[in-house]
């Protein structure tokens, strides 16, 4: 290195840095305390000590980045240093999906927040396998995929509500793709002709069954479209009509 050159400083805080969201709302020095399974993440599996970084958030006011005051065996204790970015505005983009499987509907929720999605709906229909959903399990899986993508905005997660009321209370202003196995508009077509508020409507391992499917048609807001030739699983139409929305009329085109 020549003489006159200065050593670099790594960057604070570091990509690498572990990102948490608390329900805390976050200001300049503000002190924060994280305990429970939050602690033992950043403790015992992130192994962060005294002065590492932690980044931020709150679902409210954006991303900070904060600094390890305090690592004991239970509890974590941080400040808060400086603000990275402002809570992000994500595309009016809802999404209900009908309850599937366990796993299967794990992945939806996981993928829905990857995507960017501002609000999962899920919907009870005649044909789901599943009747009920552990909501508390739900919210933990959309707060950990937030965390993995860098989202700085949770979508939100709404109770379970069966199609009918759904279709009675569907606001006047939201256009409603849905996507038919029997066929509709092509996606893409539809996608660009309809901008937001939005939201797309995906049936469960069976499908919708006819009556659900006329009730669905005959909405007002209803746009009938299609994913393509195959018929898709529940999990695959949601998160492939999400993107393709996402490219179309979503932040995809957004420079980073």
């Amino acid at each position: 290195m020549p003489a006159s050159a200065s050593p670099r400083v790594p960057a604070w805080p570091p990509k690498s840095a572990p990102r948490l969201f608390v329900e805390q709302a976050l200001a300049d020095a503000a002190l924060v305390a994280i305990e429970g399974n939050a602690a033992h993440y950043l403790g015992k599996v992130m192994r962060v000590a005294i002065g590492d970084a932690v980044i931020l958030c709150d679902d409210q006011t954006g991303e900070w980045a904060a600094r390890v005051v305090d690592a004991g065996k239970r509890s974590i204790s941080l400040e808060v240093v400086e603000r990275l970015r402002p809570r992000e505005e994500v595309p009016d983009l809802w999404l209900c999906s009908a309850l599937l499987k366990k796993d299967r509907f794990d992945l939806v929720l996981e993928k829905a927040t990857e995507l960017g999605t501002a609000q999962i709906q899920p919907v009870l229909t005649r044909r789901c396998v599943a009747d009920k959903l552990n909501m508390e399990r739900a919210r933990v899986i959309t707060v950990e995929a937030a965390e993995q993508c860098a989202r700085t905005a949770l979508p939100k997660l709404a109770e379970p509500v069966k199609l009918l009321a759904l279709l009675k209370d569907w606001p006047a202003t939201r256009v409603l793709f849905f996507a038919d196995e029997d066929g509709g508009q092509p996606a893409a077509d539809a996608f660009a002709a309809h901008g937001s508020p939005a939201a797309i409507i995906i049936g469960p391992e069976g499908g919708f069954d006819d009556a659900e499917r006329a009730a669905i048609r005959a909405h007002p807001q209803a746009r009938a479209i299609s994913l393509g030739p195959r018929i898709l699983r529940g999990e695959t139409a949601a998160i492939a009509a999400l993107s393709a929305w996402m490219a179309l009329r979503g932040d995809w085109s957004t420079a980073r």
